[in-house]
């Protein structure tokens, strides 16, 4: 619907609610007011019927019917209207005929049927709200604050059993009555269905419509009744605004009010839903200012209207109560709801450890508050797994992986997963970065379960260890370092654990270095000890000789790494030999009474035996 269409609606409504308010003045008086009201109800019911035929030609199925079945309910009480006038019913104060009597009682049917129609033919209208008791109880005491103000305005004006000026006209007691209460079912049916009809569904402005249509007429009728049973003479003029402002809501619910594909962006649909906010206090609001016009003009209230106004204000706090619950419920879960989107924004959704976002967050922090060391980790052949097992199962691998190193960090450093194979590590301290990777070696060793196989996982890692630039460093120059010093493993053979060095684009060939140094130590090639103590009293009894290489480019390459390089240019007896004099060299020159342990190839273990 376009913008104009809709604003040319809007001043229809106002121009003829205008009229019927100017009526109510009764400028022109008593006698032409009372015609001119119903001129204006015969000619708004018209128009409702005549909108309801032509666009009920242009749909089919239930959009049809309900329009069909309303344009019938109005049609019924037109031609009641215009018999009890005919009949000088509104004039002289005479009972309608039984064919008008027929046509007010068949109207509440009408009504009703196309209200259940119109709900039935916008599927899933009505959705369960996911504050499931507290949503329901509100609607509860919403259809019981509804059905409580109808019976105040009905109570106020005797159920209509003392006059015919009031709707069905018949002037028996028990009829009235009974035509009073059929209202007030069909009122607060459209009321809670109101209240209950989900926005953005089809349909649902053509409800509301239908709904405060109902609502206009019965309350209109309703308010005939009541200035009839005080003696005024003003009440056909007053409760006729109700009806000629009803037939005119139930004209334009017949109407199309879909938008078009432009203007359905939400914003309509969230203006209704202050329609749910106001629906459940109109009645409350009315029959307070109802009651308060009765004592204000000397009449005095009946037990069963005060008890029911008691009941009323009751009920309207315990709804302020479960609203407020609601809302406590809406935050809550919008609390949880930022936690959760929080969580998906800084963690793998696989893994579950933090991802590159918040790595580098906590990256940022480290290189400003002190030492530490980053490691990059990245799995070595790890396509073969997924091309072996399938995804599923590599993903399942890769959460084993990093099961396993986090149980090797600790409390305090942060493990993540950056993207595909790849892990970062950063351990906040001082610490020597080929402690940790050896760590990290170990941990990885153990063979890993995956679909009944077992499946080895090695992996490559580069090391970066804070430095006196690390303020002037930025996380992505930290992160590229550590990822040189990794491909620079790989390239080493994999399964290696190289820490970055500014020279690190520097060739370096261990195989070369070893030649070159002809029976000599090659250059960075060193030995580390690490005792072997009995217990519990700690008495020294060897030495297990650790062999250790860093690189003329200043990278430490881890000894899986050059021993195997070794091993495959052939220079593996010559290591041994180097390692092994070395070793009896350095524990003579100290003085050590102790059995030494040095790691020899396994190529040469027959030629020892």
């Amino acid at each position: 619907m376009s913008a104009f269409s809709y604003r040319l609606r809007l001043w229809l409504f106002v121009f003829i609610a205008f009229l019927a308010a100017l009526n109510v003045a009764a400028p022109w008086g008593d006698d032409l007011a009372l015609r001119g009201q119903f001129l204006l109800r015969a000619v708004t019911a018209v128009g409702a019927v005549v909108c309801g035929v032509v666009v009920a030609r242009q749909v089919t199925g239930s959009a049809r019917w309900w329009r069909l079945l309303l344009c019938a309910g109005i049609l019924a009480w037109l031609v009641g209207e215009a018999l009890w006038w005919a009949g000088g019913g509104a004039t002289d104060g005479r009972e309608a005929s039984d064919v008008g009597l027929f046509a007010y009682l068949v109207c509440p049917f009408f009504a009703m049927a196309a209200v259940i129609l119109l709900v039935r033919s916008s599927r899933g209208a009505v959705v369960r709200n996911p504050l499931g008791a507290t949503s329901v109880a509100a609607t509860v005491i919403d259809g019981l604050v509804a059905g409580a103000s109808f019976t105040v305005l009905a109570a106020l004006g005797n159920f209509g059993g003392w006059t015919v000026a009031a709707l069905p006209h018949s002037g028996i007691a028990a009829i009235d009555t009974g035509f009073v209460w059929a209202e007030l079912v069909v009122v607060v049916s459209a009321l809670v269905l109101a209240m209950v009809y989900a926005p953005n569904r089809p349909y649902r402005s053509n409800f509301l419509l239908l709904a405060g249509g109902i609502m206009a007429m019965a309350s209109g009728d309703r308010v005939v009744a009541y200035f009839e049973s005080i003696g005024s003479d003003d009440g056909q003029r007053w409760g006729g605004v109700g009806l000629v402002i009803g037939t005119t809501m139930l004209a334009y619910a017949m109407l199309d009010w879909r938008p078009s594909v432009a203007e359905d962006d939400g914003s309509s649909a969230n203006g209704l839903d202050w329609a749910q906010m106001i629906l459940p206090y109109l009645g409350f609001l009315g029959t307070a200012q109802l009651a308060a016009y009765h004592e204000l003009h000397g009449h005095h209230l009946s037990p069963l209207v005060i008890w029911i106004l008691l009941l009323m204000a009751l009920l309207i706090t315990i709804r302020q109560v479960l609203a407020v619950r609601s809302l406590h419920l809406l935050a809550v879960r919008l609390l949880r709801a930022q936690r959760g989107l929080a969580h998906q924004v800084f963690h793998d959704s696989l893994t579950g450890l933090p991802n590159r976002l918040m790595f580098a967050q906590k990256l940022d922090e480290a290189r400003r508050g002190g030492q530490f060391v980053l490691i990059f980790v990245d799995l070595d052949d790890f396509k073969e797994v997924n091309d072996r097992f399938g995804h599923a199962a590599g993903d399942e691998l890769l959460c084993a992986v990093g099961e396993r190193l986090r149980r090797c960090v600790g409390e305090t450093d942060t493990l993540a997963r950056i993207g595909g194979d790849e892990f970062a590590i950063l351990v906040e301290g001082d610490m020597e970065p080929e402690v940790v990777a050896d760590r990290l070696c170990i941990a990885l060793r153990n063979p890993f379960a995956v679909q009944g196989s077992s499946v080895r996982v090695r992996a490559s890692m580069g090391l970066v260890r804070s430095g006196s630039d690390a303020l002037s460093q930025t996380t992505d120059d930290l992160l590229r370092q550590a990822d040189i010093s990794m491909y620079a493993g790989k390239r080493l053979g994999k399964n290696t654990a190289v820490v970055y060095q500014p020279s690190a684009g520097v060739r370096a060939d261990f195989p070369t270095v070893l030649r070159e140094a002809a029976g000599g130590v090659p250059e960075g090639f060193s030995l580390a000890y690490q005792p072997v103590v009995s217990l519990p009293d700690g008495t020294p009894r060897a030495v297990e000789v650790l062999a250790r290489w860093t690189a003329p480019n200043g990278i430490r390459i881890s000894p899986e790494t050059f021993v195997a390089v070794a091993e495959s240019a052939g220079l593996g007896a010559i290591l041994d030999a180097l390692v092994l004099d070395m070793a009896c060299r350095d524990v003579a020159a100290v003085g050590l009474d102790v059995d030494i342990h040095v790691n020899i190839g396994a190529a040469r273990l027959g030629n020892l035996a």
